[in-house]
């Protein structure tokens, strides 16, 4: 084995007008989430509490939470819905055995990662949506709270200014003094499905992890997009697109959701790795520069090696990695 690894992210697609002290607050943030991971592997938890660890608060290591964080999209400071409402969605999966759990549509689990988890652990199926979560989550005793908890002043301003341009946004750091200073202007829009999308931001959290074992695992958490349709599922919870984990590594992504769900981004590098024979950076390189058709995302991985990776194809990643052998680096660009 090559000793444990965690990689952590916030989001792909950064605006390059970003204010500087948001992008301080976002390597702030993964830099707290890598030091909570690392703090629980070096007291030997296994990869699957580690991942929902830094998800998702658990004391005694953690003081923040990257879902009560609204500066990411998950959680607190979700995007909203076309009705103003929030609809988040997470998953989790265990290399060892391939077990996993997700749910989706839900708007009163203040941490939907942890109830991920328990649809994995205290359910017989792998994933739970909307009602039924929600019903199931009641069930669990997890921690309920109204959906307003989930609403932030920016992000009503910033549906405010999607439904002004009739588009879809994909988080809620874009500037709110209008969509001049994004990364993706009106005139020259991206696609998504065949559709123009005005403007293209960062959005969900991810983290992976191999312990000292060589067990791998993955979370993946998000809002999804601001003035999405009512009822919208992107790739977060789904096991094969947005989160994968099995016994060579472990695999989160994040960026445009219908690309990551068409290219299964998060499995193929297992694959490619598996059946191709690729090690953990080449596997990473070849799925975002093959798979992702002429969308924009990226990811992050780990080997069960204790190898760490990334990749994006996109103007930037809110990203975070750590090894054993005392390799750090938080980053944003290139």
């Amino acid at each position: 084995m090559g000793g444990w690894a965690i990689a952590v992210h916030g989001g792909a697609g950064v605006d390059p007008n970003l204010p500087a002290e948001r992008q301080e607050e976002a390597k702030q943030l993964l830099t707290r989430c890598l030091n909570i991971g690392i703090s629980a592997l070096r007291s030997s938890l296994p990869a699957i509490d580690v991942v929902e660890l830094v998800v998702r608060y658990h004391s005694p290591f953690s003081v923040r939470e990257l879902e009560s964080d609204p500066l990411f999209n998950s959680g607190r400071g979700s995007a909203l819905t076309a009705n103003g409402t929030v609809e988040m969605e997470a998953s989790i999966m265990d290399g060892d055995g391939r077990r996993c759990g997700a749910v989706s549509g839900i708007s009163t689990v203040k941490n939907p990662i942890s109830l991920a988890r328990l649809v994995m652990d205290k359910s017989p199926h792998s994933y739970l949506a909307f009602s039924g979560a929600e019903e199931f989550a009641k069930q669990q005793g997890v921690e309920m709270v109204d959906n307003d908890y989930f609403i932030t002043e920016d992000n009503v301003g910033m549906l405010k200014l999607a439904k002004e341009a009739n588009t879809i946004l994909y988080d809620y750091r874009i500037p709110i003094t209008g969509l001049e200073s994004c990364a993706a202007s009106v005139e020259s829009p991206i696609h998504m499905n065949g559709l123009p999308i005005s403007v293209y931001a960062p959005e969900t959290v991810g983290c992976v992890v191999v312990d000292g074992q060589g067990r791998c695992a993955a979370a993946t958490s998000t809002g999804g997009l601001m003035n999405k349709m009512t009822g919208r599922i992107g790739d977060s919870p789904l096991i094969g697109a947005g989160t994968y984990a099995g016994e060579l590594c472990g695999v989160s992504c994040t960026g445009e959701g219908e690309a990551i769900i068409r290219g299964t981004l998060a499995r193929d590098v297992a694959a490619v790795m598996e059946y191709k024979e690729l090690g953990l950076q080449d596997a990473v390189d070849y799925v975002i520069k093959k798979r992702l058709d002429k969308g924009f995302a990226g990811l992050i991985a780990v080997s069960n090696k204790g190898e760490v990776a990334y990749g994006f194809n996109c103007n930037g990643m809110f990203r975070g990695c750590a090894t054993e052998d005392g390799f750090m680096e938080v980053g944003i660009w290139e």
